[in-house]
């Protein structure tokens, strides 16, 4: 499991004037699966390798091999919007894996 911290959209709030923005923030799932990427491979990592590492988990993403359960709920579309705040948690599973565990 990988836990991300979620950024609040400042700038969401400030256009729209919409206190809601503050609570809760959507984000691309492709930029939640990099942030992750990232998170996991820790800063001390080599730019070139997380540059690797998201580029080869998203083209895994884009292809089908796995899918991602962000605090209970799957995603397998890259594309998809997700709303959260706070903290996430994030689970990969290969789609075999998960069919079997559902």
């Amino acid at each position: 499991m990988i836990r991300v911290s979620v950024p609040i959209d400042l700038r969401a709030v400030v256009s729209n004037s919409s206190t809601a923005f503050a609570l809760v923030t959507p984000l691309r799932l492709t930029d939640i699966v990099a942030t992750a990427v990232v998170v996991s491979l820790g800063e001390r990592a080599p730019q070139d390798k997380r540059e690797r590492a998201v580029r080869r988990t998203l083209d895994g993403l884009h292809a089908g091999e796995f899918v991602i359960e962000i605090d209970g709920r799957v995603y397998s579309h890259a594309h998809d919007v997700v709303v959260c705040a706070g903290v996430i948690a994030l689970r990969f599973f290969t789609r075999r894996a998960y069919r079997r565990a559902a």
